[in-house]
This record gives structure tokens, sequence and C-alpha cells, in this order.
């Protein structure tokens, strides 16, 4: 917020406080609409809606700020000064991880299939 008038400085507090009261009434509408019938859980207050959304801001959303974008472009500058040798590799590789996981995952869910005795 450099080089901006005492007006605007005031704006933004004030916009963001605004934008976690609609988010919040936004909560509670769509968890009063939805949960109660498809679930069966109780109505939530202005309040409530609140605190689950700055809960799942914590849990799912943190508070990093911008820091998700200097990560994206650390690794693409990365990606741009391998090799295409390199970059297959790299594909290579984690292609490998990604089978064996589906692999492994599959042998357990086998696993773990009851036998039916008839």
């Amino acid at each position: 917020m450099r080089n901006l008038s005492p007006r605007y400085r005031f704006m933004f507090p004030l916009l963001f406080i605004a934008a976690a009261l609609l988010f919040s009434a936004i909560v509670m509408a769509l968890w009063n609409a939805i949960l109660p019938a498809v679930t069966g859980v109780k109505e939530i207050n202005y309040i409530q809606a609140m605190g689950i959304l700055l809960l799942s801001k914590i849990l799912f959303g943190g508070f990093r700020g911008g820091h998700g974008h200097y990560q994206w472009n650390k690794m693409n500058a990365k990606w741009q000064d391998m090799t295409p040798e390199e970059r297959e590799k790299f594909k290579t590789e984690w292609k490998n991880r990604c089978w064996k996981r589906k692999e492994n995952i599959s042998e357990i869910k086998s696993e773990e299939k009851p036998d039916v005795i008839v």
C-alpha cells in the first residue's frame, strides 16, 4: 500500500471486513439450506458461520498470503533450466512414483476385502 492516499488506505480494512462478513453470511446460508436436509445436522447462526469460515481457512488455506505463486515460479524456473534429457528423466521418475503408489493402494484394498462365507 505504497503511495496511496489516506482515503484508500482506510478503505482496504473496510473492504476486508465487509468481505469477511459477506462470506460468513454465504457460509451460513449454504449450510442451513443444504446440510440439515442432507446430513441431518443442526442449523447454524451467523457467529458459528464465521467460526467455520475461520476454521476452514486455517485448516485448508492457511495464512500463506501469496507464497503459492512463489513456489510455482521457482519450480517453473527450474523446469526451464533443465535440458530435454533431464526433463524426460524427471517425468519418468514421477510417473513411476505415481504408478507405484496406485499399485500399492490397489493391493491394500484387495487384501482388505473379506472372504464371503455362504
